[in-house]
């Protein structure tokens, strides 16, 4: 059995086991224990505080879900955790928080949020916090420049890199052609080295995230929503990031 055979072993939870319809906001504290109670895995976002803090919470501002304005950055962790969401009565969790909550019972699967400057600073904080976790957990990136950061201060973290096709997007300005190319064919690995895959659901019969599996890494999917999704996801991947339903 793979060292890493933890990592697909449940479906995963995508930002928590969320349902806004019942008041379950993605990356609450309402969320992870959803998760917890029915058994899955929890994939959950990190960005920085301004006091240098890694907080659960995936947009770089926090005008979508919370009662605040601006980026997360500007805040302190203890602003940030002032702040209500609009929906529930949950507060944004440090890492910390997160960790203690989960206590090892499933596992993490934590994305690092990065700018187009690579954010090395949570990198390294969040690599020196799970490496100390007694629970599995393991880190992973859009950026794979950030992945020779954990492997250097946490060798032992397992490292992932989140990816798909096409980097041509609004989500994704600033990027030349051999960027975008190198991000969705995941041709940084000799840099990069990452250990596991969680490939957009859309372009998992992409030649990269095949010949990952190939080469026997472990290969996610996200976001997996609908039971077409859910097949293509049963041929070409490992296991589910997933949301909207229960697995």
């Amino acid at each position: 059995m793979s060292a890493l055979s933890w990592l697909t072993a449940r479906p995963v939870a995508h930002r928590g086991l969320h349902d806004a319809g019942t008041g379950i906001v993605e990356n609450t504290p309402s969320a992870v224990d959803a998760a917890l109670q029915a058994g899955f895995a929890i994939e959950v976002d990190l960005q920085l505080s301004a006091d240098g803090v890694p907080m659960v919470f995936h947009d770089s501002t926090l005008d979508r879900l919370t009662t605040g304005t601006g980026p997360v950055s500007a805040r302190t962790a203890d602003e940030l955790q002032a702040l209500p969401f609009k929906a529930t009565a949950d507060r944004i969790m440090r890492l910390d928080d997160l960790l203690a909550r989960v206590n090892g019972r499933v596992p993490l699967i934590i994305e690092l949020k990065s700018e187009r400057e690579p954010n090395t600073t949570l990198a390294t904080l969040a690599a020196a916090r799970i490496a100390a976790y007694g629970g599995h957990a393991a880190l992973m990136s859009f950026d794979p420049r950030l992945l020779p950061t954990v492997r250097a201060h946490a060798p032992e973290v397992p490292r992932g890199i989140v990816a798909e096709l096409d980097f041509s997007g609004d989500d994704w300005p600033g990027l030349n052609p051999f960027q975008r190319m190198l991000l969705g064919h995941l041709l940084h690995w000799p840099a990069s080295r990452f250990q596991f895959v969680a490939f957009r659901v859309a372009d998992l019969d992409a030649l990269a995230p095949r010949i990952a599996r190939w080469c026997g890494l472990p290969v996610l999917t996200w976001t997996v929503r609908t039971p077409d999704e859910r097949k293509r996801a049963a041929r070409y991947a490992d296991q589910i990031i997933f949301e909207g339903f229960r697995p």
